[in-house]
């Protein structure tokens, strides 16, 4: 049965995928011209057709994929609002989980991916036209080679943010860069049993960039009561329960700040990051405890 719903489940996804990617591609291809109203429209309509994208991929996890996902804290949201998404990461099943959850809760979910998912088939141009923000990842040895580089995550962030502030926008980053392994753990030395280290860089600079039209703050923590899945672990059916835990909070004043240019800020900001990962931290426990 694992293998039969998997073919069926990938099946659908490529056939929905492909659809939808003629009219999300030709929007992006047409925004290309310098014309505001028309790239604003555009942008809008690229965006319904996501919307509809996800809710057929969704349709499909009902039909071949018989995971029960239990969310709680999903208070009241709008769709005219702008939200800043943060979660911890473990799974490319993580993305699927997201949009199946605030489908049509929120506005649409941009991710910042780096740069190398541009090159994913189909997909990749679907995102690029999606105005997803694509991140450079810069080792500490390669901005000794080349100083220039550094800066540039700011950068795209800020014209990424510049896009966010034409239409509401739910902005999602995953906090800790990549996803959850053990050996990443062992090699940060994480003080989080079930977490890596969080960055603030990136959600730094999209509250400096952003912060006072940003509504909420939405903090979600994704917990796989069997273990972390893959996506063929998901499309065959594998994956029994995933429990979802939202925690929607204003923005705090404390948040938003220069964090390239002031070092207190910069201090307190991550600090304050650090406080909300130690309850992560707790809220996974709770959740894997609620499950033995």
């Amino acid at each position: 049965m694992s293998v039969i719903r998997s073919v069926f489940s990938i099946i659908f996804y490529t056939i929905n995928t492909l659809i939808w990617f003629v009219p999300i591609f030709v929007c992006g291809l047409l925004k290309l011209i310098p014309i505001k109203p028309l790239q604003k429209l555009l942008s809008w309509v690229a965006k319904q057709c996501a919307t509809i994208w996800v809710s057929f991929n969704s349709l499909n996890q009902s039909l071949f994929t018989p995971t029960k996902i239990n969310v709680t804290g999903l208070e009241e949201t709008k769709l005219k609002d702008w939200y800043l998404v943060i979660a911890n990461h473990q799974s490319w099943v993580d993305i699927l989980v997201l949009q199946r959850v605030f489908n049509r809760k929120i506005p649409f979910l941009n991710f910042f991916l780096k740069k190398e998912l541009i090159y994913v088939p189909i997909l990749g141009l679907c995102w690029w036209a999606l105005d997803f923000p694509f991140m450079t990842r810069t080792s500490k040895s390669q901005l000794k080679k080349n100083p220039k580089l550094r800066g540039k995550d700011l950068e795209t962030t800020r014209k990424a943010c510049e896009k966010f502030k034409e239409m509401p926008v739910s902005v999602v980053n995953f906090v800790e860069g990549t996803r959850f392994t053990e050996q990443k753990h062992a090699r940060q030395s994480s003080p989080f049993p079930h977490l890596l280290k969080p960055k603030a860089g990136g959600i730094a600079f999209v509250m400096q960039a952003m912060g006072e039209q940003i509504s909420k703050v939405v903090n979600v923590t994704i917990h796989y009561p069997d273990g972390i899945p893959t996506f063929m672990d998901f499309a065959g059916g594998k994956v029994k329960q995933i429990n979802v835990h939202v925690d929607i909070r204003p923005v705090s004043e404390e948040l938003i700040g220069d964090y390239t240019g002031d070092s207190e800020f910069r201090v307190g900001f991550q600090s304050e990051l650090n406080r909300l990962w130690e309850e992560k931290e707790q809220t996974l426990q709770q959740l894997e405890q609620n499950h033995k």
